[in-house]
């Protein structure tokens, strides 16, 4: 009777499993590609009226990659996750999530929009032939302050990728990108 019972806890549980992974869709191709392209252009809309300087990133850049909200919890133990829309020439061609895994003395959330702008083709190309991207130290970043203005000349333009951190609430101090896997969501 014991084995009996431990059979049926398994195999029910192995169906809740199957059933929960199966349940687990990437969200694009159930009506959540509108959902990621809306609060993309509401993003990008608002990063070109808040810091008027990345209108010139987003005119020389050879792609840009748009997270309009990823967010970020940690408690000894912390990570991020995200989605957002890989834009070329101002349309979406791919969408991505973005995810991290951190360990240390940290406690706290918050969430923030970022964008990676990819200026050079190379950068771009070797962003979307990778089986999954993650951002190193190499990045280039740009956090404008409040009311600040932000130039293309101010960052360096020999920057291959620039990453651009905005929009920043709650109750953790700081972001970085660093570590941050960028996979493509297969609809």
């Amino acid at each position: 009777m014991t084995i009996l019972n431990r059979r049926r806890v398994l195999l029910t549980g192995a169906a809740a499993a199957t059933a929960g992974l199966a349940g687990c869709g990437n969200g694009v191709g159930n009506g959540a590609a509108a959902t990621i392209d809306a609060r993309v252009a509401s993003t990008v809309a608002f990063m070109h009226d808040t810091y008027p300087g990345t209108r010139d990133l987003s005119q020389r850049c050879a792609g840009r990659l748009v997270m309009p909200v990823v967010t970020e919890a940690g408690l000894g133990i912390g990570g991020s996750f995200g989605r957002g829309a890989l834009q070329v020439n101002g349309l979406t061609v791919d969408y991505y999530s973005a995810a991290s895994a951190s360990a240390g003395f940290q406690i706290g959330a918050q969430q923030y929009s970022h964008v990676l702008f990819f200026m050079t083709q190379n950068a771009l190309a070797d962003f979307r032939a990778s089986a999954g991207w993650a951002a190193g130290g190499d990045l280039e970043y740009a956090v404008p302050e409040r009311g600040e203005v932000l130039r293309a000349e101010t960052i360096t333009s020999l920057a291959p990728v620039i990453a651009i951190l905005f929009a920043q609430s709650g109750l953790r101090i700081g972001a970085t990108l660093e570590g941050t896997k960028y996979t493509r969501i297969i609809p």
